[in-house]
């Protein structure tokens, strides 16, 4: 059975995310049982950069080719970073091996503009494989803001394309007052040991949302959904989300899950707002996709790893590695290398950048 948290954990971890606020990048106050991260990680470095772009969300997959195929998000830079949400595009990159610099080939989804369901974005891609079907999971809104927010499904027969592009979204959000009331984003998709195509998803409350006060505003937790199908319909297992730290203190929470399955369990990995920081990854694992461990650390903030020039002070969020992705050995159950988005480079805006996971914790 897997370990349920326990309200002293949680104000241990939270002390401990609170001491790190205090104490800065420094700051090593882990669990003592947990001083080492699960991934023990080598930098590779910003892989995908583009003048007046910022890039977000890398999304790699094996084609068939043998080159890493890079699906990603991107906007304009005189957007600023806020761009993502009223004018992110999915583009697709090659590189010969995740070693290599990513090339950009083309335009997969853009906003399609008035009476679209992702009229004013396309953002959050991840790419899976399921039979001989690519499966482009991905996020669109039509009013440029947080609260029309929806995941839908592009298909296609080959990573080339063409993708056939959904009319209408894939998940919808719970009803007015329900925990997931606001919007659905952030998909982690995985089969499931019960035959049935799992679909992760983030959420929040409206209400919470617009009347809270603080740095971050409402509290993101992760629904489950399920289908026969990978291409659906999804049904919610529950009205109640499967990860939910609500019940800490400072509003913790968690978003950019990517879940995978490995030695029959089924592991997550996602970005930390406030479990023991904002900069770290975490690490979850769970049997049936409802039950899951206490969080570890998953992987550090960039300044252990990396020594870069501070950027421009609207680069707020340098020194995070946000929207974490796995490549995975050709076999697709080892990861391999740890994909993300982080703020700076030549640039200054933000990029691609990639570590080779040396090893992970047993």
């Amino acid at each position: 059975m897997e370990k349920s948290f326990t309200r002293k954990e949680f104000l241990q971890t939270s002390a401990l995310g609170m001491a790190a606020i205090l104490l800065g990048s420094s700051f090593t106050g882990l669990p003592s049982s947990d001083k080492e991260p699960y991934f023990r990680l080598k930098p590779i470095g910003r892989s995908l950069a583009l003048e007046g772009y910022y890039i977000w969300c890398s999304s790699p997959i094996w084609g068939e080719d043998g080159k890493v195929h890079l699906f990603y998000s991107r906007w304009k830079k005189e957007k600023g970073m806020g761009g993502w949400l009223n004018g992110s595009e999915i583009c697709r990159a090659e590189a010969n091996s995740p070693f290599d610099t990513f090339e950009h080939k083309e335009i997969i989804l853009a906003p399609r503009g008035e009476g679209f369901w992702d009229a004013t974005t396309c953002h959050n891609p991840l790419i899976k494989k399921v039979g001989n079907q690519y499966l482009l999971f991905f996020m669109g809104n039509s009013n440029g803001k947080t609260n029309t927010k929806r995941i839908g499904l592009a298909i296609s027969d080959s990573i080339d394309g063409p993708w056939t592009r959904p009319d209408q979204p894939l998940l919808l959000p719970g009803k007015e007052g329900a925990w997931d009331d606001h919007c659905t984003t952030n998909p982690a998709f995985v089969k499931g040991n019960d035959g049935k195509y799992w679909l992760f998803y983030k959420s929040w409350n409206t209400h919470e949302y617009e009347t809270q006060k603080g740095p971050v505003r409402g509290n993101r937790k992760y629904g489950l959904a399920k289908a026969d199908s990978p291409l659906g319909p999804y049904l919610k297992v529950s009205e109640n989300p499967v990860i939910d730290f609500s019940s800490l203190p400072n509003n913790a929470q968690l978003e950019d899950a990517f879940v995978w399955k490995q030695n029959g369990k089924f592991h997550m990995i996602a970005r930390d707002m406030g479990f023991f920081n904002h900069e770290f990854g975490l690490h979850l694992t769970t049997k049936d996709g409802v039950s899951w461990t206490n969080p570890e650390v998953a992987y550090l903030n960039m300044k252990r790893y990396i020594t870069e020039p501070s950027p421009p002070k609207n680069l707020n969020r340098f020194g995070r590695l946000e929207r974490p992705m796995l490549l995975q050995d050709k076999d697709g159950e080892v990861p391999r290398f740890l994909f993300g988005a982080t703020q700076g480079g030549d640039f200054e805006t933000s990029t691609t950048f990639v570590f080779e996971i040396l090893s992970a914790k047993k």
